[in-house]
């Protein structure tokens, strides 16, 4: 996939990617509208699909609720990397349908960067600067659940 960049720090937690006013909504396209609207309130509007969200340590921090992966997957962003996920949100990304690599070289990316990134080998290439840069990729059960579409897609798959 290839995207442009959306350039975030550590720490990001789960009421950044979506404000807790909007936990009456439940689909990932409603929850989509309003993404990061706290602290970035252009990437809703602007963010376009396979754009990459690119983050320090530690993204997903908070609270473990679903709708903050769920919001992520309306906006149809391509992936997320960071150099470090928390724990539950992690989980929940890939139960959700949304892949995420974890870099430790995020500091030499920028915003609107444009990568070029291969999820089954973690290989992330920044085709604004021409570098390379090596993510820990996914095991291939996880690929398969993201690929699916997320868990409850996946176990549809492989029980019928």
């Amino acid at each position: 996939m290839e995207g442009k960049v959306w350039k975030f720090g550590d720490d990001v937690d789960t009421d950044a990617v979506i404000p807790g006013r909007f936990l009456v909504l439940n689909t990932p396209e409603e929850l989509a509208a309003h993404a990061f609207e706290g602290v970035r309130s252009d990437f809703a509007e602007n963010v376009k699909e396979n754009d990459i969200i690119v983050a320090g340590s530690n993204f997903g921090c908070g609270s473990s609720r679903e709708h903050a992966p769920l919001a992520l997957k309306g906006t149809k962003v391509g992936c997320v990397i960071a150099k470090s996920f928390a724990r539950i949100f992690f989980r929940n990304a890939i139960n959700i349908g949304v892949p995420l690599l974890e870099c430790a070289d995020t500091d030499s990316i920028d915003e609107n960067d444009k990568l070029k990134v291969d999820i089954s080998t973690g290989v992330i290439e920044n085709l604004s600067k021409r570098e390379k840069y090596q993510a820990t990729p996914l095991p291939d059960f996880v690929r398969e659940i993201v690929s699916a579409g997320g868990l409850i897609e996946y176990t549809r798959k492989i029980i019928d």
